[in-house]
């Protein structure tokens, strides 16, 4: 879907202040409350914009401690078991499937590395992965970096 610079001031706005009114922004934004309605209604029903909803911190919940695995999932458990499974997992917050010497990418928090252990054995008693390779992240510069996506897709 094409978007204009008034739709990225939109999506910007509601991403840095996920609580705001549509009356609240349309007022920000210098155009009609009706406008910000329709435009956004327009970005939902294309899914340029799936949900408008607070930014979760897992060190905020008191899991400080994120790593990124590679796992090779049992070929005769397949993708979609896998996904159930690691799916049941709490800590486990994405799954992808990839192409390379890995299946599968994961994002999981924890506790503690003590804790990340228990992670991993929750990950490997899932019967879905027999190998994992793992990388516990030391400092997060950016994460779900989308606003200067949707300004560049913007200005095209």
């Amino acid at each position: 879907m094409a978007i204009d610079t008034l739709d990225a001031r939109i999506v910007r706005l509601f991403t840095d202040q996920p609580g705001i009114s549509v009356l609240e922004a349309s007022r920000r934004l210098g155009v009609a409350r009706p406008t910000v309605q329709a435009r956004l209604a327009k970005l939902h029903a294309s899914g340029v914009v799936r949900a408008i909803a607070p930014v979760v911190d897992p060190a905020a919940l008191g899991y400080p401690v994120t790593a990124i695995c590679h796992a090779e999932i049992d070929q005769a458990v397949g993708y979609r078991t896998a996904q159930r499974a690691l799916g049941d997992i709490p800590e486990v917050l994405d799954m992808y499937t990839t192409s390379g010497d890995s299946d599968i990418l994961l994002r999981i928090v924890a506790r503690s590395n003590d804790d990340l252990q228990r992670v991993f054995d929750l990950i490997m008693e899932s019967g879905a992965v027999t190998r994992t390779r793992t990388q516990i992240v030391l400092r997060t510069h950016f994460h779900n970096k989308l606003l200067p996506l949707v300004a560049a897709a913007a200005d095209s």
